[in-house]
């Protein structure tokens, strides 16, 4: 056995896995915002991130360690066109396959589902998440028609923010093996604030908790046939106060596109797409906001609002591979899901923003509810639980958001 002391956090494990261990610099894992002095484990392969003020040490530890701390967070398991259902990356599995089925999401060991952060934006990590390596098959769906894109549940109620589609054509070649870092994205839906009423106010992210962990999209009917790469994000906002404390969680899944459009829109590379200063990235959302900037590119002429519903899955698919006009297969199921329907408000809304130091404290116990790991606990107008359960602390990020950490066990 050995033991691993860490700042706040002392845990025994069996030799024989690894661990990669964050320096509070270390963004893409880091749960909160930059100045939040903790430092989060995860079973990660190893790999090099090539960063000046990044540094990372490599140790032994078990893989039963970050279980609670990958259900923090969220990645996209499915996606569903036309009721089939295709399988997304599989994180708890597939980073360690020798040889991962064929899917058509982008592959990526963030196994932590973990996040990217403002000062990797200028790096291909920002473009379908950590170290992503392309799909090696795609699903087929018509211009004109919905997916349904299914995230895993219990997103936290606290990270609130925006929901972004992108698309990105592929050339004759197709998506399989594409460079990603030659992809330009052109956007075809994002929603922001929708109610403003109560701060932090209800976002797209809050859509998403209640329609069932879920997003749909519909693909504009204008859209050229072709080989596309679909980006989906969801932004979290809670630490946005300082610049760098911004969370992107990016998807990519491949896609063709049939029908008869013509547009091909001109797009935008994926290392350009956001600045960390933007005025979507770089706002404190515990204010009153009379508007709210989504962060990307202009929205594409094409593209269509939709009423947000769920999706009943009838088959399960099977990838297509190659840029041939094949169509993905499909094995009927039994599975079915009630359908909800909730109208969602496409926000462009501009701010001016305040920063504040973190710092990080702990509450005092006290009776009744407590929050679980990462829910909110405190700032102010906070009516719910301000006690975190063990072995977590509530730690203030600012006067507005205090957020249960891990603590040393």
């Amino acid at each position: 056995m050995i033991t691993l002391v860490l700042p706040k956090l002392h845990i025994i494990y069996p030799i024989g896995f690894i661990l990669a261990i964050k320096t509070p610099n270390f963004r893409h894992f880091r749960d909160f915002d930059p100045e939040v002095q903790y430092m989060e484990l995860s079973y990660t392969p190893l790999y090099h991130y090539n960063s000046s003020n990044t540094t990372a040490m490599y140790s032994l530890l078990g893989p039963a360690l970050f279980a609670s701390l990958v259900a923090a967070h969220g990645h996209v398991t499915n996606i569903v066109i036309n009721g089939v259902s295709f399988d997304g990356w599989d994180i708890n599995s597939y980073p360690y396959a020798q040889s991962p089925p064929v899917v058509v999401a982008w592959g990526t060991p963030n196994t932590a589902n973990g996040f990217v952060s403002p000062d990797a934006y200028k790096s291909s990590d920002i473009i379908c998440h950590l170290n992503a390596t392309n799909a090696k098959g795609h699903a087929v769906v018509a211009a004109g028609d919905k997916v349904f894109l299914q995230w895993t549940p219990n997103w936290p109620e606290s990270h609130h923010g925006p929901i972004i589609d992108y698309l990105a054509s592929c050339g004759a070649g197709g998506c399989e093996t594409v460079d990603k870092t030659t992809l330009k994205f052109f956007k075809i839906d994002g929603v922001g604030l929708v109610d403003e009423t109560n701060v932090p106010g209800i976002w797209a992210d809050d859509q998403l908790i209640a329609q069932n962990s879920g997003w749909m999209v519909e693909i504009p009917s204008t859209i050229a046939p072709g080989h596309y790469v679909l980006r989906h994000e969801m932004l979290a906002l809670h630490g946005a106060g300082t610049e760098g404390g911004t969370q992107n969680y990016p998807q990519c899944f491949n896609l063709q596109i049939t029908g008869s459009g013509t547009d091909q829109p001109s797009g935008v590379l994926g290392t350009d797409l956001y600045s960390p200063t933007d005025p979507g990235i770089l706002l404190n959302i515990y204010t009153s906001l009379s508007t709210y900037i989504v962060p990307g590119p202009t929205l594409y002429s094409g593209a269509v609002s939709i009423t947000q519903t769920t999706s009943a899955i009838t088959a399960s698919g099977t990838p297509v591979t190659g840029t041939g006009g094949a169509t993905g297969g499909a094995t009927t199921t039994s599975t079915s899901k009630t359908t909800t329907s909730t109208t969602l408000v496409t926000s462009t809304r501009t701010t001016t923003t305040t920063t504040s130091k973190v710092t990080t404290t702990t509450a005092a116990g006290g009776g009744g509810a407590t929050q679980t790991l990462y829910g909110q606990c405190g700032g102010d107008n906070w009516t719910g639980p301000t006690a975190c359960a063990s072995p977590a602390a509530c730690s203030s990020s600012n006067q507005w958001y205090s957020q249960c950490l891990p603590t040393a066990a």
